[in-house]
C-alpha cells in the first residue's frame, strides 16, 4: 500500500459530494454543544486512526464523541463510559443519515437542536428533505482518509515550526478541507462575507485577523490539491515563485497558491515537496506583508 494513496476525484465525486453533507450534520451537533472559540475552532472535526472524529464534545456533566469511522464503515456515536451506538454508513439519502443519527443521540440521552441545512453550498436543502439516494463507496471514503493522513502529518509538521498564534490541523466541514493557519497577531479587515448559504458574519469572525492559511482540499487537480492564501492579501504575494516551480501556481480565480495532490505524491520526496510548498507560501505571506519574523522559529527541546 502507498502512504500516499492515489484518489482520482472524478472516481469518487458522488461519493464525496455525499460525506460532504454527511459531515455538516455531525459538525453541526458539535457545532450547537461547544463554547464559541475563536475563528470557530470548536466546531471542526479531527484526523484519527479510523477516520475523522469530532473529539469530546460536552454534555451534561459528561462527554461524548461523534466518529465517522472509514475501517469499518460506521457513523460511531459514543458515550463518556463506553455506551455507543452506530450508524451504517452506506449508499442513502443525507435524510436518512439525519435521521438515524439523531436517533442515536436521542437514545443515548444527548439532544442536538441544530440549525438542519447545510452551509456553503449553491444549493442548501434542508437535512430532514433531502431524500434523494446518495451513491457512497466505502473503498473511495477509506483511501480520502489516507490521503487526510499523510497531508495531517506533513502539515502538522510545518504547523510545528511557528511560535505565534496557530490553529491545529482541523478539517473543516463546510468548506470540505483540511486545513491549518498560522496569524501575524494584527487584526484583519472586515471580511466582505458573500459564502453561498452562510451568513456574513460567520466569515467575519474566520476572518477577524490576519492570516496566512494552508490545507488540503478534494479538488482541483486531478486527486485534489494542496492550497495556500493570505487574507488579505498582500501585495506581490501571488507574484512569488513557489516550489514546486514546474507544479505550483497561483490561481487569480481562487486567490490562492494551488499544489495538486498528485504532484506531490508522485514526486521522489512527498513530504519534502510538500513542505517546500507549505514554506514558499507562508514565507511569500509573512514577506511582503511585514509579519514579525522571530514567529517562524520552531520551538525547541532541551538538549
Amino acid at each position: 500500500m502507498s502512504d500516499w494513496p492515489s484518489l482520482r476525484v472524478a472516481d469518487w465525486t458522488e461519493t464525496r459530494d455525499a460525506l460532504h453533507l454527511f459531515t455538516q450534520i455531525v459538525g453541526k451537533v458539535k457545532l450547537v454543544k461547544t463554547p464559541l472559540v475563536n475563528h470557530w475552532w470548536n466546531v471542526t472535526l479531527y484526523v484519527g486512526t479510523r477516520g475523522l472524529t469530532t473529539g469530546p464534545i460536552p454534555d451534561q456533566g459528561r462527554i461524548f464523541a461523534l466518529e465517522f469511522d472509514f475501517v469499518s464503515g460506521a457513523l460511531r456515536v459514543e458515550l463518556q463510559g463506553g455506551e455507543r451506538r452506530e450508524v451504517s454508513l452506506r449508499s442513502m439519502s443525507v435524510a436518512e443519515l439525519y435521521t438515524e443519527t439523531m436517533r442515536a443521540l436521542a437514545e443515548l440521552g444527548i439532544r442536538a437542536d441544530i440549525y438542519p441545512v447545510p452551509v456553503e453550498l449553491e444549493q442548501a436543502i434542508p437535512f430532514p428533505q433531502d431524500t434523494r439516494r446518495r451513491y457512497y463507496q466505502p473503498d473511495a471514503a477509506r483511501l480520502f482518509w489516507r490521503q487526510l493522513v499523510q497531508a495531517h502529518r506533513v502539515m502538522s509538521e510545518f504547523r510545528a515550526g511557528f511560535v505565534g498564534k496557530a490553529s491545529p490541523v482541523h478539517f473543516f466541514w463546510g468548506s470540505f478541507d483540511l486545513a491549518a493557519t498560522r496569524f501575524s497577531g494584527r487584526p484583519a479587515p472586515r471580511h466582505p462575507g458573500g459564502v453561498p448559504n452562510c451568513p456574513d458574519w460567520v466569515m467575519v469572525e474566520s476572518y477577524s485577523r490576519e492570516l496566512a492559511s494552508c490545507g488540503f482540499w478534494p479538488g482541483g487537480g486531478e486527486e485534489g490539491a494542496f492550497y495556500a492564501y493570505a487574507y488579505p492579501e498582500p501585495d506581490g504575494f501571488a507574484a512569488a515563485v513557489i516550489r514546486p516551480p514546474e507544479e505550483a501556481y497561483y490561481s487569480t480565480a481562487l486567490g490562492q497558491f494551488l499544489l495538486p495532490y498528485e504532484a506531490v505524491r508522485e514526486s521522489p520526496d512527498p513530504d519534502a515537496t510538500l513542505l517546500e510548498f507549505l514554506h514558499d507560501t507562508y514565507d511569500s505571506a509573512a514577506q511582503h506583508g511585514n509579519w514579525d519574523p522571530t514567529l517562524a522559529i520552531a520551538p525547541r527541546r532541551p538538549d
